[in-house]
């Protein structure tokens, strides 16, 4: 664990995310886009789609292609599992807006000071 962290959980998350993004040949929105599927077929919660959600949209992902991908492992998780990673894609992605939000319009208060 990074000695002194006030989140060490999510710094050996993100450590192993760019581990395996490292290692991994395929192009960062391929490997994003997989671990999205997989966080829908083990019935992931939001925050852990919450944590992919920069690192996708950074990598170029559009909702298009997650939702592409939903389609394409509905017959293989279920559609129960797919209509749950749905909902929780849309509300980590509801979170990512609220959090850049807050960040945007606390800077245009320090601006303003």
């Amino acid at each position: 664990m990074p000695e002194g962290s006030d989140a060490p959980v999510r710094d050996v998350i993100a450590g192993m995310t760019a581990v395996s993004l490292d290692l991994c040949e395929l192009p960062a929105s391929d490997h994003l886009l997989a671990r999205i599927a997989a966080l829908a077929a083990v019935d992931a919660p939001p925050l852990s789609y919450l944590l992919h959600v920069g690192p996708a949209a950074e990598a170029g992902v559009t909702v298009e292609q997650v939702q592409g991908v939903l389609v394409a492992i509905a017959p293989i998780i279920g559609t129960a599992r797919t209509a749950v990673a749905a909902r929780n894609i849309a509300e980590a992605l509801g979170v990512a807006i609220a959090v850049a939000e807050a960040e945007l319009e606390a800077q245009l208060e320090a601006q303003a000071q």
